[in-house]
């Protein structure tokens, strides 16, 4: 299935006629080959991303469109509605990111951020959500794969692109994550946490501290608040294995601490 990514956005920089310049940037999601047009803001429109969808097709145009950023959402979904083409949402757009990071020097060097996106502060879960308890656990990239990438569970999000193997990552390296003991609202909470898409869950200050799960294109999540020293010492060392790691980390939700059932497992990574 061929598969495209693409952003459109304004950049620091404006044309003669002082208006600002929008460009918008097309790439295959392999990274083989790219596309970019640029415009003035007044000529931004549905039907003129229409059209260079048209000139950046070679040969034919993709069954899908990854995009990024919230605010290019809109445009780009109503260009591709009128060529037939479904586009997707997904943070995971990494040849497209790359290609926009390589073209900082041409809009104004390192003040200028391609990749910057608002986001909201994040909100805490719903309390009938919250976990009866939860710790900071690893294991190794074998377990992982082994125990969980091809079982049974009722909830699995492990993506080829992200497991270990992939990354070069042997199987006795350490692999951190999370378990949330959910108790009778496991399979809930599980549910929840597939329906917002998670990204990355990261850890966030210390007065107090805090887990955040980033999901969907900019949402954000209080997933867990703490304000223990020995626990603010885990959660440090819990981003320091996953700097080791390329970001991988695992979020695990389970009934109980009885390693018999469990709800859901998601392989994440954080940027």
């Amino acid at each position: 299935m061929a598969i495209w990514q693409a952003d459109i956005s304004s950049r620091p920089q404006q044309n003669e006629q002082g208006e600002t310049i929008w460009e918008l940037v097309i790439c295959a999601a392999d990274g083989g080959w790219f596309h970019t047009a640029i415009c003035s803001q007044k000529q931004v429109n549905s039907e003129w991303i229409a059209a260079q969808l048209k000139l950046a097709a070679t040969d034919k145009l993709p069954q899908v469109i990854q995009v990024f950023r919230p605010q290019s959402w809109g445009l780009i979904q109503t260009a591709a509605a009128k060529l037939g083409i479904e586009v997707v949402a997904t943070r995971r757009t990494v040849a497209l990111k790359k290609l926009l990071q390589q073209q900082v020097q041409n809009y104004g060097g390192s003040n200028y951020q391609p990749l910057a996106i608002e986001s909201p502060p994040p909100l805490p879960i719903p309390d009938y959500l919250v976990g009866e308890k939860w710790q900071f656990v690893t294991l190794t990239a074998g377990q992982l794969v082994a125990d969980f990438a091809d079982r049974p569970l009722p909830i699995v999000s492990m993506p080829d692109y992200l497991l270990p193997p992939h990354w070069g990552l042997g199987a006795n390296v350490a692999i951190p994550g999370v378990i949330i003991y959910g108790g009778r609202q496991s399979m809930r909470l599980a549910r929840w946490i597939a329906e917002t898409e998670p990204v990355s869950l990261n850890y966030l200050g210390d007065d107090p501290g805090g887990l955040v799960l980033d999901a969907g294109l900019a949402d954000r999540w209080v997933m867990l608040t703490f304000n223990d020293s020995e626990v603010s010492q885990a959660a440090k060392l819990y981003e320091a294995r996953k700097r080791l790691v390329h970001g991988l980390h695992f979020l695990l939700v389970t009934p109980d601490d009885s390693g018999i059932t469990n709800s859901g497992i998601w392989l994440l990574q954080s940027n």
